[in-house]
């Protein structure tokens, strides 16, 4: 164990990272540097979230303008990028998300969303996926199932999960099932298990931790449907897959959807903690009628905000969205020509710039192979390549591959030629 190793041990208190082995110093654009001067590609963006890449000149220039002239205020207290931005944010989504909420995290955007359906649904009872991801705070971690359960004790009553249909692992291999059939038997359940107080439903366009698993197309409105004839709330999380990432400026977009509710956060800050919580203006009057609160410390500060809206102005002037279709299609090509040459790849999955590689045993079985992984992400840091992989039990077999939208062809090219030695000699 390295020196600066040694002394996080001896201070931190360990939350679920795998730490990398080496101190960062600095990063710009799609790398992070170490002490050693070494410079390794960054395609987790951070954690998902520095779509713009690190130290954006523009971006740069805000954080220094606003840190002169206004950081925080009084949560009662307004300035002009919060209002700039709910007005940009109105214009880049679809009509009916008109009343935006600035806060922080994911975690507490999710938390306001479900606050906000149960308090206009006069309801309690909340459904995600079995996979999901949507924060580590109250309500988020009680809609949370993809890892972290046991050991904490009862979270929020009324918090209920269905499978997510996976085109690679079927629930029922062999079976002649579709997505509908496996929705309406999920359902079933449900309305089995509910007291008659289901109020929101809320998902991501892409499960990101449960395994970069894209919905197939058409999902999303078949489960607008059943919110409908059960008076739920849809709440779409687009903390990874907003502002760009998927080749739409959000995925939900492919489906002709809207949600009730939407999350926005990661990629909306690019890298710092920005998040939003959208709706339309008869929710939002509907719950202000009945006295909604979620006043925080942080709520509509300045600084985030006016970062917020010069990632919008970036995403929209340099088309940011088709972008990462492009590359996004011409790294795919590069990673399915991988999985050709390596019979431990065993499927190749996302969208844009959202790209899950999922390793296996063998592709017989789909047994997942996490030591096998584990020793890719580990031979890939080493030689330059920082590659996300969850540390966390069950999960650690699929790559979840997020460059920063600023990404070069050249720099994808790169990754792909560490990639694929990394997969040779760990087999």
């Amino acid at each position: 164990m390295s020196n600066f190793l040694a002394r996080a041990d001896a201070t931190l208190l360990r939350y679920g990272a795998h730490f990398f082995d080496q101190e960062i110093v600095a990063a710009r654009g799609t790398h992070v540097i170490s002490a050693s001067g070494q410079e390794i590609l960054d395609f987790t963006s951070g954690q998902m979230s520095a779509v713009l890449g690190h130290s954006h000149p523009e971006i740069s220039a805000v954080i220094h303008e606003w840190a002169d002239k206004l950081c925080h205020l009084h949560s009662g207290m307004l300035s002009a990028p919060v209002l700039e931005l709910a007005e940009g944010l109105a214009e880049v989504t679809p009509e009916g998300l008109d009343r935006t909420l600035l806060l922080t995290t994911g975690g507490e955007a999710n938390d306001a969303a479900i606050r906000l359906a149960k308090l206009v649904t006069g309801r309690h009872e909340v459904v995600s996926f079995a996979q999901s991801w949507h924060g580590m705070t109250g309500s988020a971690v009680a809609a949370t199932y993809a890892a972290g359960r046991k050991g904490y004790g009862p979270v929020m009553p009324g918090n209920f999960s269905i499978p997510v249909p996976n085109a690679f692992r079927p629930r029922f291999p062999g079976l002649a099932l579709d997505w509908q059939s496996e929705l309406d038997d999920a359902f079933a359940q449900i309305d089995a298990m509910s007291t008659g107080n289901l109020a929101a439903f809320i998902a991501e366009p892409i499960l990101s931790t449960g395994g970069i698993i894209d919905l197939p197309e058409g999902y999303l409105a078949g489960l607008k449907r059943k919110c409908i004839e059960r008076g739920m709330l849809l709440i779409l999380d687009e903390a990874q897959t907003g502002i760009g990432r998927t080749g739409l400026m959000f995925a939900f977009e492919r489906d002709g959807v809207v949600p009730d509710v939407l999350t926005l956060s990661k990629t909306l800050g690019a890298g710092l903690p920005l998040s939003a919580v959208m709706t339309s203006a008869a929710i939002e009057a509907e719950a202000h009628a009945r006295g909604f609160l979620f006043y925080t410390t942080h709520v509509a500060d300045p600084l985030p905000a006016a970062i917020g809206c010069k990632v919008l102005e970036i995403a929209r002037r340099d088309d940011l969205p088709a972008r990462a279709a492009r590359l996004g299609a011409h790294f795919r090509s590069g990673l399915e020509r991988l999985m050709e040459r390596h019979e431990k790849v065993g499927d190749v999955r996302g969208r844009g710039l959202l790209l899950g590689v999922e390793v296996v045993a063998d592709r017989a079985s789909k047994r997942p192979d996490e030591p096998y992984g584990n020793r890719v992400m580990e031979i890939c840091a080493r030689d330059g390549l920082s590659m996300n992989i969850a540390a966390l039990p069950g999960l650690s077999s699929v790559f979840r591959i997020a460059p920063p939208l600023t990404v070069t062809e050249a720099e994808l090219d790169q990754a792909l030629e560490i990639f694929d030695a990394a997969l040779a000699e760990a087999a």
